[in-house]
């Protein structure tokens, strides 16, 4: 880490904000969305670098002309050598510099495969121009600072993923000398170790940019079991504030469908659904992007609220606290109905709130599923679905599926509950449905928005599907994605109207 202590204002696309970082990883990526002020604020870094008396490179978009290229390879026989084997092996091509009759030094091309020779200057791709000029400014530079603005300018992603390897070989062999790379492209969101996190500064459209500072020892522990399971598709965040995480691809391919459909969908231009493979993973990328100051949303099954990353992450985010703290007054004769004088007096958090739903759902569904065999053909669904439960699991109270199973009831057939289970224990319904609203309504601060229904199963059309858990998602999933492709948009807008919904919220832009 190289303390160099940097503040740079720029009205005009931050107003009186500053972006203010005094540690420097080796490697540091710039990234965000076009017009966000990336080379700006990278040539404001280097004129302050400079302040320090560093030598500072600075490889922009449009790059050296070609003779200044082929001008160090003429003077750098060692540059030039590596050059050459390096670009040999990538192209399986031999590549040499060679001195021409008329005092021109020429980069000449011999495909091995079909026996011929040709002048690259004349006949090559720029794929191969771009990636020359760039090992020559990594290879030849002597400066204490390179700066590469769009490295993957006509670079296949392969190239890409190599000439970000090189940067990493050039570092270690050098410790001292800082990397910076100004990019749209995720082949180059490079994260090995958590501590390659704080190298990263993310601009936004009309707001500073923003960096994690430090890490916390739980944060590191989290990132660390995270970010081999880091793809390149999921690193689509990094270029947009607008992105929004699902759990799974059936979720995926449902809501990029519907996308469009929203009222927001040309504000939402930039905006892509990525699933990230699993409930525990949604917490990730929530903490991700909250450290990042990325606008990233989440949209969740029900039963994320009662187990996982995504609920402990929820319960530690400022945003969710910060609502509710303001909420305060507003919902006190709510919430002396739910907790005790002590208990309020030591403060409302959304874990407090949560944990007063759970102990509400596990007393219903301990009434519930002591019913006699004659009730309601509709609340004996429910019954079977929790009794099969507690005859599978040992303490099926702390099964995040069970307490989902009730809200669902709770929500789908709680008025046929009047008279079966005791009375003190109906009148808890209202309270449930108000607190789960609640609950609802502080996760959304901080842009998690979480299906009410359940998951995305149950929001299908042409299969009914009531409770947790759900047998046969592919094929549940294939039917109603054949019924989509074929039906006319404005019944997709009807039919899928509360999804719809879901996503308006997600697609909003952040006002701060």
């Amino acid at each position: 880490m190289l303390h160099i202590e940097t503040k740079v204002k720029l009205p005009f696309l931050w107003g009186k904000a500053a972006f203010k970082k005094n540690n420097w990883t080796q490697v540091n990526l710039i990234v965000g969305p076009n017009g966000s002020g990336k080379t700006l604020l990278a040539n404001e870094i280097a004129s302050q670098f400079r302040n320090y008396d560093l030598d500072v490179t600075f490889l922009r978009s449009d790059r050296i002309p070609e003779d200044q290229v082929l001008a160090v390879l003429r003077s750098n026989q060692q540059v030039k050598e590596r050059i050459e084997s390096v670009l040999s092996g990538m192209f399986g091509k031999s590549i040499t510099f060679q001195e021409q009759e008329d005092g021109s030094f020429l980069p000449m091309v011999v495909n091995k495969a079909r026996g011929v020779e040709y002048n690259l200057k004349e006949g090559e791709c720029h794929g191969l121009k771009e990636i020359l000029q760039l090992l020559i400014a990594l290879y030849n530079s002597q400066s204490d600072c390179l700066i590469f603005d769009e490295p993957e300018l006509h670079l296949h992603p392969q190239f890409q993923l190599f000439f970000m390897k090189e940067i990493r070989k050039a570092a270690a062999l050098e410790p001292g000398k800082i990397f910076f790379l100004i990019t749209h492209s995720p082949f180059f969101i490079d994260l090995r170790f958590p501590e390659d996190l704080l190298g990263v500064i993310v601009c936004h459209v009309n707001r500073v940019p923003t960096c994690i500072d430090q890490l916390s020892t739980e944060d590191e522990l989290l990132f660390r079991r995270f970010l081999p399971r880091f793809n390149t598709y999921h690193k689509q965040f990094f270029f947009s504030d607008n992105q929004i995480f699902v759990e799974g691809y059936t979720d995926q391919q449902l809501f990029s469908h519907l996308l469009e459909l929203t009222s927001s969908w040309y504000s939402s231009v930039g905006t892509g659904i990525i699933d990230v493979g699993g409930k525990d993973e949604l917490g990730v990328f929530c903490k991700v992007c909250s450290l990042l100051g990325t606008d990233g949303r989440i949209v969740g099954d029900l039963d994320s609220l009662f187990k996982g990353k995504l609920r402990d992450v929820l319960a530690q985010d400022p945003r969710p606290a910060l609502w509710l703290q303001h909420q305060e007054e507003k919902q006190l004769p709510f919430y002396t109905q739910l907790f005790t004088a002590t208990s309020l007096r030591r403060g409302i958090t959304l874990e407090k709130l949560i944990v007063r739903l759970e102990r509400y759902l596990v007393d219903m569904g301990a009434a519930l599923c002591n019913l006699p065999e004659s009730i309601p053909p509709e609340l004996a669904l429910l019954v079977e679905k929790l009794r099969e439960m507690y005859d599978k699991y040992q303490k099926v109270e702390d099964l995040d599926t069970y307490k989902t199973v009730v809200l669902q009831g709770v929500n789908q057939v709680g008025h046929l509950m009047e008279g079966l289970i005791p009375a003190q224990l109906f009148n808890t319904i209202p309270l449930i449905k108000n607190l789960t609203s609640l609950i609802f309504a502080a996760a959304a601060t901080a842009r998690v928005y979480i299906l009410p229904n359940g998951c995305i199963e149950h929001y299908y059309t042409q299969n009914h599907v009531q409770y947790m858990p759900i047998s046969g998602k592919d094929k549940l999933f294939h039917k109603e994605q054949e019924y989509m492709s074929q039906v006319q948009p404005e019944v997709l807008r009807m039919e899928y109207n509360e999804l719809i919904e879901i996503l308006d919220q997600a697609c909003m832009r952040d006002s701060s």
